[in-house]
């Protein structure tokens, strides 16, 4: 098999994690609802148009379809994801749904991408 030489290879052999979207620093609390268990509750790290991360102290298995609950200046935002990453106490979650919770992320995103730009100093 060998070591992999090009970008490509590297890619093809999942080791590296290509995003669909851009992750934005976002801190709020959030609520996650999975079958058969009590209410996860925990901070949000970063948000992108297709997913969030969090970190919570309860337990979600990989795969599972969650319901999460948290808040944006734009609004509250309910919607259904896929657990999708889980190291330590980070989640990554997917999202699987559409409507007007995206709509109120994909308006958060491009506000996070503007504000964040603007605090990166020149030399980075």
């Amino acid at each position: 098999m060998g070591v992999p030489h090009s970008f490509e290879d590297w890619s093809a052999r999942g080791f590296f994690d290509a995003r669909r979207s851009p992750r934005y620093k976002l801190e709020t609390d959030i609520r996650v609802y999975a079958r058969n268990q009590a209410v996860a509750r925990g901070h949000t790290v970063d948000l992108s148009e297709s997913g969030i991360a969090a970190i919570l102290m309860d337990e979600i298995r990989l795969n599972e379809i969650v319901r999460l609950e948290f808040s944006l200046r734009a609004g509250d935002v309910e919607l259904m994801a896929v657990v999708r990453q889980h190291n330590a106490f980070r989640y990554g979650f997917e999202f699987v749904e559409g409507g007007p919770a995206r709509d109120l992320i994909t308006q958060t995103c491009r506000e996070l991408a503007m504000e964040q730009s603007l605090r990166r100093s020149p030399s980075e």
